[in-house]
Order: C-alpha cells, then sequence, then structure tokens
C-alpha cells in the first residue's frame, strides 16, 4: 500500500509576506505608509519575534519595504509588484533559505553583526532585538553569529560602543570650561536622539563600561578640571550632567515603545485621555494646573529637545558660581 504524500505547510513567515504583499498589491498600503513592525506582526499573527523579523527581510530583499530610523519599516517609493531572482550564495539550512540569504557565512563579520543590531535598535527598540532576529536580518543559520559574539549582553555592549563612537571632539578645543561642557552634552544628547536605546542601557550607579563612551566622559572631567574642584564635587558635577542628557534621553524609547504597543502616536494618546483630563482641570482642587492647561491655544506640546536645552542652561547658571568662584579663591 502506498504511503500518502505529506502536505509541506508553507513556513509562517511566507504567510505573512504573502499578505503584506498583498495589502501592497491591492493598493491597501502605500508608498510611505508603515508596515507592521516586527513586535504588531508576533502578536497578530501569533509568532516569534524571529519570524517577524524574517518576513520583514524577505520582504526588505524583495523591495517592496525599506526602513526608516525612528519611523520604521515603509513602503518603498517604487515596490516592484513581483519577486526578484537573486542569486543563491549558500546551501538553505533550517534557519535560512535561498529568498532570506543575501550573502553566506564568508562574507560575515562582527562589524556587519553590529551594524545590522544597531540598525534593528534604531528602527524597532532594543526590546525587539535578538540573536534570531540578526541572524534572520542576515539570511544565514540562527547560531551563526554566535561565532563572533558570546551572546546578546556582549553584542549590546559593542553596540553602545560603536553608537557613541560615531562622534568625537575637534582638536581646537573651545575656550572656557562652559563652551566645552555644552558641547560635550550636546554631543551626547544627539547621539542618544540618534539611538535612544543608548538611554535605556544603563543607570548612573552601574554605568557603561565601554571606551568610546570614556571619550564622552574624559570630555567632560577635563571641561571641569582645573578650577579648583575636588574630586568628588568634579565627579559629582560631570554625573549631574550627563544624567540630565540620559533623563530625557531615556523618553524617546519609552515613547516609541508606547507608540508600537498601542498603535496610537503621542497626540493620538492625549486625545484618548481628553475626558480624564477635562475632569482635573474641573475639580476645583488644581486651580493652578487648571490655570495654566486653560492658557494653552492648541494644547502643551511637549519638546524634548526646548526641555534639553532649558535644563542644560539652567544647570551651567547654577553651576557657574560653583566652578568659577572655587577658581577665584585658589588664585
Amino acid at each position: 500500500m502506498t504511503k500518502p504524500t505529506a502536505v509541506r505547510e508553507e513556513p509562517p513567515y511566507l504567510r505573512i509576506v504573502a499578505e503584506i504583499r498583498r495589502r501592497i498589491r491591492e493598493g491597501e498600503l502605500a508608498p510611505g505608509d508603515r508596515v507592521p513592525s516586527t513586535r504588531q506582526i508576533a502578536k497578530d499573527w501569533g509568532v516569534a519575534l524571529a519570524t517577524a523579523t524574517k518576513a520583514l527581510t524577505t520582504l526588505r530583499l524583495e523591495g517592496l519595504v525599506e526602513t526608516r530610523p525612528r519611523t520604521g519599516t515603509v513602503v518603498a517609493a517604487a515596490a516592484p509588484l513581483t519577486q526578484p531572482r537573486r542569486r543563491q550564495t549558500a546551501a538553505p539550512t533550517s534557519a535560512s533559505s535561498p529568498s532570506s540569504a543575501p550573502f553566506d557565512d564568508q562574507e560575515l563579520t562582527l562589524e556587519r553583526i553590529v551594524r545590522t543590531a544597531v540598525d534593528i535598535a534604531d528602527t524597532e527598540g532594543l526590546s525587539a532585538l535578538s540573536m534570531r532576529g540578526i541572524a534572520a536580518r542576515l539570511g544565514v543559520a540562527a547560531m551563526t553569529p554566535y561565532r563572533y559574539v558570546p551572546s546578546k549582553d556582549d553584542l549590546v555592549l559593542l553596540m553602545a560602543d560603536a553608537a557613541f563612537g560615531e562622534k568625537f571632539y575637534p582638536a581646537d578645543v573651545p575656550q572656557g570650561w562652559r563652551a566645552r561642557a555644552e558641547l560635550g552634552a550636546r554631543t551626547l544628547w544627539s547621539l542618544h536622539r540618534k539611538h535612544p536605546w543608548l538611554a535605556q542601557l544603563d543607570s548612573l550607579t552601574r554605568p557603561l563600561l565601554v571606551p568610546n563612551l570614556m571619550v564622552h566622559g574624559e570630555w567632560s572631567l577635563s571641561a571641569l578640571d582645573g578650577h579648583g574642584l575636588a574630586p568628588t564635587q568634579l565627579f559629582d558635577i560631570h554625573v549631574l550632567l550627563y544624567s540630565h542628557v540620559q533623563g530625557l534621553a531615556v523618553h524617546l524609547e519609552r515613547e516609541a515603545n508606547a507608540a508600537a504597543t498601542t498603535g496610537q502616536s503621542e497626540d493620538q494618546w492625549m486625545d484618548s485621555r481628553a475626558t480624564d483630563l477635562q475632569n482635573l482641570v474641573d475639580s476645583g482642587r488644581f486651580p493652578t494646573f487648571a490655570k495654566v492647561v486653560g492658557a494653552f491655544e492648541d494644547g502643551y506640546d511637549l519638546r524634548l529637545d526646548t526641555l534639553f536645552e532649558l535644563g542644560l542652561k539652567a544647570l551651567l547658571d547654577g553651576l557657574a558660581p560653583v566652578v568659577e568662584g572655587r577658581a577665584g579663591r585658589q588664585e
């Protein structure tokens, strides 16, 4: 008796690819529209994040979607409606197939792994990062990245070092401690702006000990050095300035995560709480709050860049007598 031929079930990621491809082909998703994030795909289809990442990688390789920093994955401007042919560089494995392998293991490097991990964290958030997801994005076997880096924790340290190393300081040092402190704080803020996940990695009590972050620390400390400050006081001021950057930057990633989880933008979330806000205003318990909120014509627009500059000025204004007063007494 002949045994019936088993029907091979289509991999989950291909079903996801087919559905998103259909939405693009039929115009439900237009060029520039956001496609579901890895988190949203994992939730809606009930799959692992690595499977969701593999689906988006396949769509990206087909030219249907593209990744934009802090925006996420969007429909490409000129998305083709048929899948292009690609050369097969490695035999398919259980975690790698011809449709998802743009290069073989011989082309893989630690730098490429770190760069890919940074890209995932920038676009999808640090919580979406996994070694399997990185492998899927690179089109290699699931365990291949472990040949280059022992663990995800080690990889995150390499990512942080790479991100903090994207900016350095001029050889011509600005005159005055304040100008140098401002440059250091703004440089760190710009890096956290570009890579919001950086603020999630460490705390003031358990700092990241990576060389390129130390470059920024050295700049800040040298700006304050030579003014007669005791070592403890000098370091306290350095930590205070860093905490101002980190304390605001932590909200960048939190907002991105909240938007991905709820599907609502910041404005949409606030609009959905309009009744709660009005109840607080009308309660009569918070007269100053009610007066200030009532004075806004179009609501309060929370701008982190503005708060950063306002806080930096206030900090440096308050620190000036401490730094400069000590220097005057020493002289």
